[in-house]
């Protein structure tokens, strides 16, 4: 790999413009706007205005689909899914889990399951 080849490829990681343009990407085929280009400036003010806490950060899921996720996850109605589950469905969702500390054998209820969701996407979002 050339010298420069190299040095663009780190440009990039280090400023997460693949993850960036990634989400960006999941966005506009999420909603399916019909004018993308003004859509993508929305979305990338609205990051803007996250990373100043003056605003919400662009999600591909409200809580409703949130919810929903939940309740394809708990079959059976208990009212909670396992760990394995919730890992799962974060990683699904394109969220880290490698600082997730929950025990393999805990129980997640949906309010656990919402908030670290929304937690993690904020998460993902600032650090754009």
């Amino acid at each position: 790999m050339a010298a420069g080849e190299r040095q663009g490829r780190d440009y990039l990681q280090r400023h997460r413009i693949p993850e960036l343009l990634h989400r960006l990407s999941a966005l506009v085929l999420y909603h399916r706007p019909d004018r993308p280009r003004e859509f993508l400036v929305q979305a990338l003010e609205k990051v803007k205005d996250g990373r100043r806490a003056e605003g919400e950060y662009p999600n591909l899921m409200d809580e409703d689909n949130v919810v929903a996720m939940f309740g394809l996850l708990d079959v059976v109605g208990q009212g909670h899914i396992t760990a394995a589950q919730h890992r799962e469905a974060l990683k699904t969702l394109g969220l880290s889990t490698e600082d997730l500390q929950i025990e393999d054998d805990a129980i997640i209820t949906l309010e656990v399951f919402t908030e670290e969701v929304k937690k993690r996407m904020l998460e993902s979002w600032a650090v754009h």
